[in-house]
């Protein structure tokens, strides 16, 4: 449905994209990940046509979207800040783009209800925005995006000012309704837990450019660098020199898992992998900071030599701050990731 060609835009001397080559298939979720300036806003405003590419191209079902204004390509776009009209109640609020395609009056209003009944408001339609919560706020921009049942819906930060709670459950209604829906949506975020529970398909972008495409379980197990595996919220990453099953790191000799890439890389070793045991096992490490994670401990270690290991460790078991101990490593919980040249 979308194709981005060699997308490429600049500010200045910055190029905010890099030449970005993406394709967005229909009825799939496609969310863009990546930090502040990372270029995933520009890329959306490019599909949206608020931006022209200065160079490349947008196709949107085989069309070039050339000089294509942005109420004539199709698409529904939800911000952040859902921009809802105050001055009219929610029903005039997912009305507007019905009215803006022409739909008569009456189908106006069972389209309205309809909407606001999937997206969880019933009857809802006489209600002032003002008097709305913001995850009633949210689920009203939702309905008016959805409203044309527009080709491609795009999302920008659409539950960035919500709170955890209300995010992760809303997360979870989102996915479930675009699946019934079969909606195409092409979402930008800059939290990798909504996108991981939204997504068919993960973008992670660096510096205007593609750093990892992949489903979330992909990202998730095989970062591609050590920029994805530290975005990821991964700390436990160093330079290594991989020889047959281990690798010689500022820890010691790590194990890997057999037919891991040998020579230079950098070493992923994710928290599980960091084995806890007596001081006289292992690399020796004095017990930092915890950190109560409801189900589990987050502990820093502080080794005899090396940076900072992260580790996790089961309610009952978590060692005191200010504890020795000794630490292994667990070959199927390290990832070898291209050394960056």
């Amino acid at each position: 449905m979308l194709t981005l060609e060699s997308a490429t835009v600049s500010f200045g001397d910055r190029a905010a994209l890099d030449g970005v080559d993406l394709e967005v298939a229909e009825h799939e979720i496609v969310c863009v990940l990546g930090p502040s300036g990372s270029g995933k806003s520009t890329l959306l405003r490019v599909v949206a046509g608020l931006r022209h590419p200065d160079g490349g191209r947008v196709l949107l079902d085989g069309a070039d979207q050339a000089g294509v204004p942005v109420h004539r390509r199709g698409l529904g776009l939800m911000f952040q800040d859902h921009q809802l009209f105050p001055h009219r109640d929610v029903g005039a609020n997912v009305a507007f783009g019905l009215r803006m395609h022409g739909v008569s009056r009456s189908e106006q209003g069972r389209k309205v209800a309809e909407l606001l009944d999937l997206v969880g408001l019933p009857g809802a339609e006489r209600r002032a925005v003002a008097a709305l919560s913001g995850g009633e706020q949210q689920r009203v921009a939702l309905a008016r995006a959805l409203a044309p049942r527009p080709k491609l819906l795009m999302l920008d930060e659409p539950l960035g000012q919500l709170d955890r709670s209300l995010r992760e459950r809303l997360v979870i209604e989102l996915r479930t309704l675009f699946g019934r829906l079969g909606t195409t949506v092409l979402a930008v975020t800059h939290d990798q837990g909504e996108a991981f529970a939204l997504a068919d398909r993960v973008v992670v972008m660096r510096d205007g450019r593609i750093a990892q495409v992949g489903s979330p379980l992909e990202v998730w197990q095989r970062p591609a660098s050590a920029f994805v595996a530290r975005f990821l919220g991964f700390d436990n990453v160093v330079e290594a020199t991989v020889t047959g099953e281990a690798a010689d790191t500022d820890w010691g000799k790590v194990p890997v898992p057999a037919g891991s890439p040998q020579g230079a890389c950098d070493l992923l070793v994710r928290p599980a992998g960091v084995l806890i045991g007596a001081p006289e096992e292992g690399l020796r490490c004095t017990v930092g900071a915890r950190t109560f994670r409801g189900n589990h401990v987050a502990v820093t270690l502080n080794p005899e030599h090396g940076p900072a290991l992260d580790a996790e460790c089961p309610l009952r078991s978590a060692p005191d701050e200010g504890a020795r101990v000794g630490v292994t490593f667990d070959a199927s919980e390290s990832v070898v990731l291209p050394a960056v040249l």
